[in-house]
């Protein structure tokens, strides 16, 4: 109870402190993407190349669903509602490569490090995200945001990235906590963003017990 009382403590403060300072709305840097996640079999060679195979595969499928999804709830009922098709198309496209791994598809809540890519860097948090479990599952993770259609390698430009983020609701100012990572204001903010979710993460854990 103690320790709970203490979360709940720096939680109150970290709010506090964002009350402090210019920008609002920083949950939605987590609330306005759907990310994909994509698990190899495992770790050799051939089972890495396959799972490039499958998510290119599966952003082929995707990308004329989510054409003309508008929001993240846009993009998530579109995918639920696809998740069947998505699944046989990765299993189908697993048979054509010579493998029998099974593959699993679920649309789902998950903890994700920070990530950087080309043009953008997230912060650790909980996101809504496709997870595809190429047979055992063991190998090396593969992620990218699904949508804004960010996984394409033309879609990491720095202008494309921001006019997708800016299209789904997210203010300039928010975009920046994710783009301008090496300024100070914006370096605190990202860092606030992962305190909050780690501690909500905490919170719920200790609540389910």
């Amino acid at each position: 109870m103690k320790n709970l009382l203490s979360i709940t403590v720096c939680i109150v403060f970290i709010f506090i402190i964002l009350g402090a300072l210019p920008i609002h709305g920083e949950e939605e840097v987590y609330d306005s993407v759907l990310r994909l996640h994509v698990l190899a079999n495992s770790d050799s060679e051939e089972d890495q190349a396959l799972k490039l195979v499958v998510r290119d595969a599966i952003l082929k499928e995707s990308a004329p669903l989510l054409e003309n999804a508008e929001t993240r709830e846009d993009a998530a009922r579109i995918i639920s509602e696809n998740v069947d098709i998505l699944t046989e198309t990765a299993k189908r496209t697993v048979e054509e490569e010579g493998y029998d791994y099974d593959v699993t598809i679920t649309l789902l809540e998950e903890e994700y490090p920070t990530k950087n890519y080309e043009a953008l860097s997230f912060p650790s948090g909980s996101y809504l995200s496709l997870k595809v479990c190429i047979g055992d599952a063991e190998g090396q993770n593969w992620w990218c945001v699904l949508f804004p259609p960010l996984c394409l390698s033309a879609a990491t430009e720095k202008q494309e990235a921001e006019d997708a983020f800016i299209a789904v609701g997210l203010t300039d100012d928010q975009y920046k906590i994710i783009t301008e990572t090496e300024d100070s204001k914006y370096t605190v903010r990202f860092k606030l963003l992962e305190t909050i979710e780690e501690a909500k993460t905490s919170i719920s854990g200790r609540l389910g017990k």
